[in-house]
Formats: structure tokens, sequence, C-alpha cells
């Protein structure tokens, strides 16, 4: 195996114990905070190369979310890496008892081409903060991104701890033969299942954020042009081909009427009358996702946009209306700047059509009325959840974002990412002496020795608990 090797000489700088100092890992966290500083053109430039990615939105998500990622674990490690102490018993008053926050080891980082650079560094931030060395593996498919990767992250990270390793499939695949400690894969359910079964094989524990369709109840009782605003910024985000973009809407006929209008405003206002020649929109990152997306024009109707360009990789920002469950746009994940609407006869027709499919990464709901917010919340089940807005609960570090079930696995963000990449790992340090206090559990044992055992061990139970 090509990356044996690798993995051996990582793993021997782990056993060495050189990730494990605080100082050490904030110096490693600082070396990407310059990364991000001093490769930021570079950054930009290569996310344009590889998919028309807007300057704006390159910085906002590329950089800035990850700078705050970078600070926020900087500003509270010393605290994240305490021990933890827990409560105790009354044998064990005396005794230490404690959760220490160990690192896993040699940990294996995938990511995707949508968002190259989040997608890999906020994990990496996670695993350097909680003491491990790492191997990256950034997508082949942005190629400028992972070439830029590639050659530089080097001068910034110990190479002694921390690898990156290009290539496609072949390469993912004898790469996943090695034994890892943790994976953390970011990328499509199908490849979910690939890389969970190679996990399986040495039992290496995985975090899986994978994708899915992400739905979008709009109520009656709504600001229209709030919505419609948006819910466009969020499907036509990076083109559309971001993983919690809301795939589908989901309203009343009479609603679709109000929306058509003013999404076609808000369209209109953000990339002006011709999307194509506005440099705020972006385009599909390759051939092969641009063909499959166009497919998905043929269902429903087209009420706004439609139009494509091969040579440019340009789908313009969509619209479809009247979309049937059973269209091909509703068998799969979009990924790109088309959104169907799909009419139904009130909420709990809404409810019911969601929970009838695999749970998603997110779900969204709008109206004015928060009990209808509230109830969509309450009787549904998703990674993560929005009301009156798309995208922005990712942005909060203090919130954990992952998948459920066909959405993913584990989750992560500011604390959760060092707590994922953390062994929690139980311990009690008794005192040696005091042994009159361990009688109690020793042979031979006796009905008084149980009741002695009974009143130091036993929890009662303090009464209800009422939710307010």
């Amino acid at each position: 195996n090509p990356y044996a090797g690798l993995v051996s000489q990582l793993r021997a700088s782990w056993l060495s114990g050189k990730t494990r100092p605080m100082e050490y890992r904030v110096a490693q966290l600082e070396a990407l905070g310059r990364f991000l500083d001093e490769k930021k053109q570079e950054i930009l430039e290569a996310t344009e190369l590889d998919m028309g990615k807007p300057s704006f939105e390159a910085f906002f998500s590329e950089i800035l979310l990850c700078k705050n990622e970078l600070n926020v674990t900087l500003n509270n490690l010393c605290h994240w890496m305490k021990d933890e102490h827990v409560d105790k018993n009354l044998v064990m008053q005396l005794d230490s008892a404690f959760i220490r926050k160990d690192p896993y080891g040699v940990v294996l980082i995938i990511a995707p081409w949508n968002y190259p650079i989040h997608l890999f560094l906020v994990p990496l931030i996670g695993a350097i903060a909680a003491g491990n060395c790492a191997i990256i593996k950034p997508s082949e498919i942005s190629k400028h991104t992972e070439r830029l990767v590639a050659e530089t992250l080097s001068c910034y990270l110990d190479s002694d701890c921390f690898a990156v390793v290009t290539g496609g499939v072949p390469e993912t695949t004898l790469l996943l033969e090695n034994k890892f400690d943790y994976i953390f894969f970011t990328g499509s359910p199908p490849v979910g299942r690939i890389v969970m079964t190679a996990a399986a094989k040495h039992l290496t524990p995985v975090t899986l954020e994978l994708g899915g369709k992400n739905p979008c109840y709009v109520s009656d009782t709504c600001d229209v042009n709030n919505v419609a605003r948006r819910v466009a910024w969020g499907r036509f985000f990076n083109a559309g081909q971001t993983c919690i973009a809301p795939d589908y809407l989901l309203c009343t006929v009479e609603m679709q009427d109000k929306l058509m209008p003013a999404l076609r405003a808000a369209i209109t206002e953000f990339f002006g009358p011709n999307p194509r020649e506005s440099p705020d929109f972006g385009r599909i990152v390759s051939d092969k996702q641009f063909r499959r997306i166009r497919a998905l024009l043929g269902s429903g109707r087209v009420a706004i946009g439609g139009q494509t360009d091969e040579a440019e990789r340009y789908i313009a920002p969509t619209v479809l209306a009247d979309v049937q469950p059973s269209d091909p746009a509703m068998q799969e994940e979009i990924f790109g700047p088309i959104l169907p609407i799909v009419v139904i006869a009130n909420m709990d027709e809404a409810i019911d059509f969601i929970n009838a499919r695999p749970r998603p990464l997110a779900i969204y709901a709008f109206s004015c009325d928060s009990k209808v917010v509230n109830q969509v919340l309450e009787r549904t089940s998703s990674g993560g959840f929005c009301g009156n807005d798309t995208l922005m609960h990712v942005t909060l570090t203090s919130l954990p974002f992952g998948g459920i079930g066909n959405s993913g696995l584990g989750k992560y963000h500011g604390k959760f990412t060092f707590d994922t990449f953390s062994h929690h790992r139980g311990c009690l340090h008794r005192n040696m002496g005091l042994e009159t206090l361990n009688t109690p559990r020793y042979p031979p044992y006796t009905q008084q020795k149980l009741g002695l055992l009974t009143s130091t061990f036993e929890v009662k139970r303090r009464g209800t608990c009422t939710l307010l």
C-alpha cells in the first residue's frame, strides 16, 4: 500500500507525544491562521477558477467562517482541554473522578469540492486542537484548490504530523485500506457508505457529513418578499452547490402563485436581468455535474430561468413550478441552481411529505406565526433546523452541525469539532488508604454488608422534572 509508510510515520509522531502539549496545538492552529491570511488571494483565485465562485461568497464561506472557527478554538482551547470533574458517591468523596479528553491518534479527513477550503479546514482545526496527527484528502474535482492546498499547506504545518494526499477514487480507495483512528468524511450518502464499510474493517469510528433533499415549508401566513429573498439567497449561493441549501419548496397553490413574482424580483435584484453576466453568480464545477443538473430541468414546468450554456457550465437561477413527487428533480439531491416547488394542501400534508422521506441535513420553515414554525420543528427530524431563514444556522459555532440517518452521522463546529476528535476517557484515581471503606464490597458477603453497600452506592430519585 503506497500510503502505509506515511500513516506509520504520522503514528510514530503521535506516539512520541509531540502533538499533546497545548503550546504545540496553539502553534499549529496559529499557522493555519497565517495560511488563511497569506494565501487569501490564491484561495479566492482558485475557487473562482474551479467553479466561478464570486470573491464575496468565497471570502465569507472559505475564509471568514474558517477564521471564526479558528479564533473560537484558540480562545477556548485551554478550557476545553481541562479534565472535566464529575459527581461522586459517598465512598469516593476523597477520590478523583474525571473525564480526560484524549486525542484519537492519526485521523483522516476527506473533503468535498463545493467548499474546498472550509470543509477540510474546519475539521482540521478540531483535529489539531484535540491533539491528533492528520492526513487531509482534498477533492480532485476542485483541482485548482487541491493544488493550492497540496503545494502550500506543508509550508505552514509540521510535516511530521500533518500531510496532504491528492488523487481520485483509486487513491482514496487505497488510503482507506490503512488503519486510521478516526475518519471524518464530507460528501454524498453513496460514498459515505463506502467510507463507513472501509472503516468497519478496522473498527474505526467515523463522522459522515452527507447531504439529502432539504425541504423548505412556506406557510400561507408570511412576508412573501422576505421569504423569496432569503430562499433565493440560500438556493443560489455558490450556484446552488451547497449541502444545506433548500432543495425544494412545499407550499399551497395560492402561495406558489404569490411566490413566483417575488422570487423573480429577488433573482433580478441579486443577479440583474441576465444572471449569466453577473459577477455574483457562480458556475457548475464540472461537465459531469452540469449534465446531471441540466437533466433535472424537465421536471414540472420552468417558471423562472432555465437557460443553460454547457461551454461555460452555466445554469441560470431556475424555479420549477407544479413539480410532482415522481419527477426526476425529486429523486436526488439537486446540488445546483434549481428550485422545485411542490404543491401541498396544508401544513399537515407538508409534514407528512417530509416524514415519508429520508431525514435531511436541514429543514426550513417560514411563517409569521411562530406556532407554525414550532410545529414543523416538533413533528419532523433532521440534522439541523432553521426557521424563517436559510443557511444561517451554519454560521454559529455554538450550534452543532451534522446529519441524521441518511444525511450523516456525528457533528462538528466550535467545541463540537474538538469533542468529535477527542476520546472522552472516563478516569477514576482512588486513595491508596482508607481500606475500611472498601470492606463492604469484599467477601464473605453478608446482609449487613449489602445494606452498607446500598446506602453508599444507591442513587435515589429526587422527583419529577417539569419541562417549561
